[in-house]
């Protein structure tokens, strides 16, 4: 996308990284992600830290690699990115048994999850 601003063209630029097949439940993902949607690398950085939930270490794992490929591949800088899009989506539910009393089995329902994180900035062309 191409801005014309007060004589300037500012182009945007969007780097993604995504994280699949997490053994982590979407309700328990998505109200960590409710929290730092819209902030910047720095602010998510810092929340993320100090969330007392287990999915924090997984989202933040994604976030460096988005930020890796922000600076890798486009050359950007860590204090110019912002989180443009975060969600999760539901994966594939791995499937087991629970032995139980008199030979029977209960199904148990391993949930997975699939995050996605879009960084982006506005460069001036």
């Amino acid at each position: 996308m191409i801005v014309k601003q007060e004589g300037k063209t500012m182009t945007n630029i969007a780097v993604q990284a995504t994280g699949k097949y997490l053994r982590l439940s979407v309700q328990k993902v998505n109200r960590v992600l409710a929290q730092i949607r819209g902030k910047s690398y720095q602010e998510a950085k810092l929340i993320l830290q100090f969330m007392p939930y287990r999915s924090c270490d997984s989202i933040n794992k994604i976030l460096d690699s988005a930020v890796s490929n922000a600076e890798h591949n486009h050359g950007l800088e860590k204090k110019d990115l912002k989180i443009e899009s975060i969600f999760v989506n539901q994966g594939p539910k791995m499937k087991r048994f629970q032995p139980r009393a008199q030979g029977r089995a209960f199904p148990i329902h391993k949930p997975t999850c699939h995050i996605t994180i879009v960084l982006t900035t506005s460069q001036t062309a």
